[in-house]
C-alpha cells in the first residue's frame, strides 16, 4: 500500500517552496528559484499563475508516482480578516484573491495553485492560518486614533504550529494554555495566545513592535510626520523605507544577522549597540504581551530564522527569564505546519471551515 502524502505549496516573491509530506515528515523539499526567469518579469502577481503552475506541476509529478496524494495545501494570502484554522478552497476565496480585493501579495497564489493541483489529482485543497487571521480581543483593535484600527498581520501559521507542539509537549490541550510567541525573522511578530487564540500581536509588516533586520517597528510619531512632510519621500518610498530599509539594514547597511554578529566579534561598537537595542526591544515587547495575559503563562516560545542564533536566543532568554520557561523552535516550520493541517483535515480531527465574501 502506498503511503499517504499531503502536498504543500508556499509561493514567495522570487521563489516557490513545495514538498510532499507523509505523516512522518517530508519526502523531499524543493525551493524553485524564479530569479532571472520570465516569472520575475511579470509585475502582476495573478499573471504569474500559468507559468508557476506549469513548473510546479512538472516538479511534483515524479514525486507522487510512489505515493497516494490525499490533499493539497496552499499558503493563505490576503483575504478578509478571518478566524484561524483550516479552510477549504472555494470560489469565493479564489475570487477575492484573483481580484486582489484585499491587496496584492505572492501568497495570493497559494490557494489558486493548490486548487488547480487538487483538480488535476482529484483531491481536496485547503489553506490554514492565513496572515490575515484576526482573533483580537476588542481592546487590542483600538489604536488611540479613531481613523486608525490596529490589525493582525503576523506569522500566524508558524506561531500556531509552535503552540500546538509546545502544548503537546506539556501534555495540555491548546485551549488550556497561555503562551507568548516571538517569531524572529526579517519581520518580527510577538503575540499573546490565550487558549490558542492570538488575542494581541504587533503588526509585523508596518506597525508597532520591535525593529527587525529590515523593518522599522514602532516609531516616534513626530519623526514619522517630519519624514512624511519633508518632500523627500513619496508614500511608496516611505513604505519601502519602513519595511525593507530600516532596522539593522538602516543602521548597519545589512539585514544579515550573521554579518552583524561577525562585526561585533571584530569589535564594531556601533553594530554591538544596534544589536543590543534590537534584543532590548524584542524583550520589551515580550514583556508587554505578558501583561496582556496578566502574567498567566505556560511559557514563552522563540521561533523564526533568527532563533537559529544561539547568541540571540541566550540574550533574549536572559532578559525575560523572570517570565518562566522559554521554549525554542528555530526556523519557520511553515511547510510542516501546512502538511499537519492537511492531515488533520482529511482525518476529521479539526473542523474545516468555508470562506464567505464580506
Amino acid at each position: 500500500m502506498k503511503k499517504e502524502v499531503v502536498l504543500v505549496i508556499n509561493p514567495g516573491s522570487t521563489s516557490t517552496k513545495l514538498a510532499p509530506f507523509t505523516r512522518e515528515g517530508p519526502v523531499c523539499e524543493e525551493s524553485i528559484d524564479h530569479t532571472g526567469t520570465d516569472i520575475c518579469n511579470i509585475n502582476l502577481i495573478n499573471d504569474q499563475l500559468p507559468l508557476r503552475m506549469k513548473i510546479i506541476d512538472e516538479t511534483c509529478r515524479p514525486w507522487l508516482e510512489n505515493y497516494d496524494l490525499v490533499a493539497v495545501v496552499g499558503r493563505g494570502g490576503l483575504l478578509k480578516p478571518m478566524k484561524s484554522g483550516i479552510y477549504e478552497i472555494n470560489s469565493a476565496m479564489l475570487d477575492d484573491l484573483s481580484s486582489c480585493r484585499y491587496g496584492s501579495h505572492a501568497g495570493n497564489l497559494g490557494a489558486p495553485i493548490a486548487y488547480e493541483l487538487s483538480r488535476i489529482f482529484s483531491v481536496p485543497s485547503y489553506i490554514l492560518d492565513p496572515i490575515v487571521t484576526n482573533e483580537f480581543i476588542p481592546e487590542a483593535c483600538i489604536s488611540g486614533v479613531p481613523e486608525i484600527e490596529r490589525k493582525c498581520r503576523a506569522h500566524v501559521l508558524n506561531i500556531k504550529a509552535c503552540v500546538r507542539k509546545e502544548a503537546d509537549k506539556l501534555g495540555k490541550k491548546i485551549e488550556d494554555t497561555n503562551f507568548i510567541v516571538a517569531h524572529l525573522g526579517g519581520g518580527i511578530s510577538i503575540g499573546a495566545l490565550k487558549g490558542g487564540r492570538l488575542i494581541d500581536v504587533n503588526d509585523a509588516s508596518l506597525g508597532m513592535g520591535p525593529f527587525s533586520p529590515e523593518r522599522a517597528g514602532a516609531l516616534p510619531i513626530n519623526g514619522i510626520i517630519d519624514l512624511a512632510m519633508s518632500g523627500n519621500f513619496t508614500r511608496d518610498q516611505l513604505i519601502n523605507k519602513f519595511t525593507k530599509e530600516s532596522g539593522l539594514k538602516g543602521y548597519l547597511g545589512t539585514n544579515d544577522v550573521r554579518e552583524v554578529l561577525r562585526r561585533i566579534d571584530e569589535g564594531d561598537k556601533k553594530a554591538a549597540l544596534i544589536f543590543r537595542a534590537m534584543i532590548f526591544q524584542i524583550s520589551k515587547e515580550i514583556g508587554a504581551m505578558a501583561a496582556v495575559l496578566k502574567g498567566n503563562l505556560d511559557g514563552v516560545i522563540l521561533t523564526g530564522g533568527i532563533a537559529n542564533s544561539l547568541k540571540i536566543v541566550e540574550q533574549i532568554a536572559e532578559q525575560i527569564k523572570f517570565l518562566g520557561n522559554v521554549a525554542l523552535y528555530p526556523g519557520e516550520n511553515e511547510l510542516e505546519a501546512m502538511a499537519a493541517g492537511g492531515f488533520r483535515a482529511i482525518d476529521g480531527t479539526e473542523e474545516v471551515m468555508f470562506y464567505e465574501k464580506e
